[in-house]
């Protein structure tokens, strides 16, 4: 019993150019769809992100009611109870996507795919459930990246690497000093956090972007999901 078993996450995939022997979820931004994330960052490359060896899977978040837009229904990871870095997290939602988002990962690995060649993040909330699933729930993925994201003050996932041991995926995070919607601030702070919780980070600024993605930006994530992910030499 207990909770529903979350319905399958709806998706859309890139499939790699050559064997399959690592994945990549990318999480959209509140209110988007997987495809409308895989559409947008295919008009700032020209091309979809595309690897040889890496498939690469933008699932779309279930309609549910989203307190910031006043109980509207919207494609939304989790709920808030608004947008801003100084409040509780709604922290039943985000577990129950964690759930949701579990399933997924499961899938790849029954696809031969080992955890620590899966990489997992996302834009906006999108990154901002992707450092929960990461730091709560799966320490043993390869890597976790955050676009224009933040976590709230007093986080679950501080909480969770407080009292944590292991070696934890490494954070590739990326924020314009110019966002208006998430401050740079609330994304700085969550760097440092991170980092003095013994998260190897990395925080990419970029002057005069707004709460959006740039191409100098993406190109910078590609390089860094290779490194995390190399190609394998054939067995």
């Amino acid at each position: 019993a207990g909770m529903a078993a979350p319905a399958t996450l709806q998706r859309s995939v890139v499939s790699p150019a050559g064997r399959h022997t690592a994945s990549l979820i990318f999480l959209h931004g509140s209110g988007d769809t997987g495809q409308g994330a895989r559409t947008w960052i295919k008009q700032i490359l020209n091309q979809d992100m595309a690897f040889p060896h890496i498939k690469v899977i933008y699932p779309t978040a279930p309609a549910r009611p989203y307190t910031p837009m006043k109980g509207a229904f919207s494609n939304v990871w989790f709920d808030r109870y608004k947008i801003s870095n100084d409040c509780p997290e709604h922290i039943e939602s985000i577990d129950s996507m964690c759930l949701g988002l579990t399933d997924l990962i499961n899938n790849e690995i029954k696809n031969g795919i080992a955890k620590n060649r899966i990489l997992i993040g996302g834009f906006s909330m999108g990154g901002g459930m992707a450092m929960h699933l990461a730091y709560r729930f799966h320490q043993d993925l390869a890597g976790v990246f955050a676009l224009s994201s933040f976590l709230n003050k007093d986080s679950a996932v501080y909480q969770a690497l407080e009292r944590n041991e292991s070696v934890l995926p490494e954070l590739f995070q990326c924020h314009g000093t110019a966002d208006e919607l998430v401050l740079y601030s609330w994304g700085e702070e969550t760097n440092k956090m991170l980092k003095s919780l013994g998260v190897s980070t990395s925080l990419h600024t970029f002057p005069n972007l707004n709460h959006e993605l740039s191409r100098t930006e993406l190109e910078k994530l590609k390089i860094w999901i290779v490194k995390k992910l190399p190609v394998e030499a054939a067995n």
